[in-house]
């Protein structure tokens, strides 16, 4: 079992989604990867609100979200800025319940929400999240 702490060995995607043991982790990596023609870059976080490595997506520059593995489950931070805001707001009332208040109560700082979503399963939330990378790659 790998050590997501461990700074000297980076792991794999695939030593990654042995540590979350989740099917839907690889899933979600590969719907990224396909739908937005990027590449993952695994990279070790220092902060000390989420210590340890995680799986950036990016596309021309621009960062789509990070994964966090967890045990079972994986949290995906997502930015919402000023210009994915409206389209963001547009959309939320449609969006589960669960999602609407993870956005009601995650505070607003220099025009930004950063969003953490906690993955398990493929039910709604899944889908919403897809969404808001979708609007956060074309905005």
């Amino acid at each position: 079992m790998i050590n997501l702490q461990d700074k000297t060995n980076r792991p794999t995607i695939e030593e990654i989604s042995e540590y979350v043991r989740n099917p839907v982790f690889m899933q979600f990596c590969s719907e990224i990867r396909e739908e937005h023609k990027c590449i993952e870059k695994i990279a070790y976080s220092s902060c000390s609100w989420e210590k340890g490595w995680n799986i950036k997506f990016k596309k021309s520059g621009k960062s789509l979200c990070t994964v966090y593995p967890k045990e079972g489950y994986f949290t995906i931070l997502i930015v919402i800025g000023k210009k994915e805001k409206p389209l963001v707001e547009e959309i939320l009332p449609d969006c589960a319940d669960e999602l609407q208040n993870i956005y009601h109560q995650t505070q607003e700082g220099n025009g930004q929400r950063w969003l953490m979503i906690d993955i398990e399963d493929k039910e709604s939330l899944y889908n919403d999240l897809l969404r808001l990378i979708q609007i956060r790659r074309h905005s």
